[in-house]
């Protein structure tokens, strides 16, 4: 799983305790996301206006979370697609500190476009944006 995000926790990343206050994981999941698809040439621009989605819906999103982290830690999230289905996907991440593993976590996220009635669902995922996907993850 190559490095998608590399995270400094800043004091306003914390509770009052100086612990990681739970959303911000979910933050660094997507902000990982986000620096996959970049690897791979895409952006949400791209994904609309040459692949044809409305965008990427996120319809699940769950974390473990394995060990506490603070304030000045150094994280380095990484991001895999985990599963591919007809009209969705899996993102797998998992945040270190060093060696240890602080959280894990997974998001499901459909592709989306406009229907003809102007509704929005999910629709087949164009291979090319699987290639282009599955080639970034690895890289």
């Amino acid at each position: 799983m190559p490095p998608s995000l590399n995270v400094q926790i800043a004091w306003g990343d914390c509770d009052e305790q100086g612990i990681v206050f739970y959303p911000n994981y979910f933050y660094w999941m997507d902000s990982a996301f986000q620096a996959l698809l970049r690897r791979a040439g895409l952006s949400l621009r791209v994904i609309r206006n040459e692949l044809g989605a409305v965008g990427l819906p996120l319809v699940e999103a769950k974390a473990h979370f394995l060990a506490a982290a603070s304030y000045d830690d150094a994280l380095v999230i990484d991001a895999e697609i985990s599963h591919w289905g007809r009209t969705s996907f899996r993102v797998g991440y998992r945040a270190r500190r060093n060696s240890e593993l602080v959280f894990e976590g997974q998001e499901a996220r459909v592709w989306a476009v406009r229907r003809t009635d102007n509704s929005v669902g999910p629709a087949p995922i164009p291979e090319r944006f699987r290639e282009m996907l599955s080639a970034a993850a690895c890289s």
